[in-house]
């Protein structure tokens, strides 16, 4: 008898956060009330779209409630969160197979489903990035760093090395530059689509340059080039 599949993710009880999300969470633990979005960003020292997406994702894991608030203005009422009480399990969960799911749908409903999925990251790495003032600069090395912090924000572990350094052009291009991308978040499903969940994180990451106007392209993508290993190549264009 063939035995039965396993539909719903590895473990029970609420998952195990880290970094960033661990820091986050530890607010809402260590807060008597519910708080918002503004007061865990200033408490963990992040941006306001930094935090409200690790406390979108703690609601997601089940181990935080969004919940609201009457202002004491005019207005709509306030959002806030507090943890939950973690005590014995809190259920199964099939994130996996939901995911499974919906890339089915982006690639039998869309007819470039690289491109939709590419646009679809684009779009939240101009939301996760922190846009500089109009008047601002950013280098290319604040670029890469601001960079970086989303991408392990998200769960990966960068190593940034050297690529190969050729002679500047008229353009003023510099050298291009390896980043190593670790522990990828999504990897199970991307193992089974990366051309659609790799294209979302490039897609992620040339958002996020284009977003802090740096002198820095994200340029492509290598899934896989080893089994935990993702390389993705960072260009500088010598243009502020």
């Amino acid at each position: 008898m063939t035995p039965r599949r396993q539909l719903t993710d590895p473990g029970t009880g609420a998952p195990a956060q880290r970094g960033r999300r661990a820091a986050i969470l530890q607010v809402l633990r260590d807060t008597d009330s519910p708080v918002s979005v503004a007061d865990v960003a200033e408490r963990v020292g992040v941006h306001l779209n930094t935090a409200r997406f690790h406390l979108d994702a703690l609601v997601a894991d089940g181990t935080a409630a969004r919940s609201t608030v009457p202002r004491s203005e005019p207005g709509r009422p306030k959002v806030v969160y507090s943890a939950v009480a973690v005590d014995g399990p809190d259920g199964s969960r099939s994130f996996r197979l939901l995911s499974d799911i919906l890339l089915g749908v982006v690639a039998d409903s869309v007819s470039d489903p690289v491109a939709a999925a590419t646009r679809a990251g684009h779009s939240w790495g101009t939301y996760l990035a922190d846009a500089p003032a109009p008047t601002e600069r950013i280098s290319a090395e604040e670029g890469e760093r601001q960079l970086v912090a989303v991408l392990e924000d998200m769960g990966f572990v960068t190593e940034a090395e050297e690529g190969e350094t050729g002679t500047t052009t008229a353009q003023g291009e510099l050298a291009e530059r390896r980043l190593n991308l670790h522990h990828c978040p999504f990897r199970e499903v991307a193992e089974r689509r990366p051309d659609i969940v790799c294209a979302i994180h490039l897609g992620l990451m040339q958002g996020t340059v284009e977003t802090l106007r740096a002198p820095l392209a994200a340029t492509s993508l290598q899934p896989f080039v080893t089994p935990h290993l993702c390389v993705a190549t960072l260009r500088r264009t010598g243009a502020a």
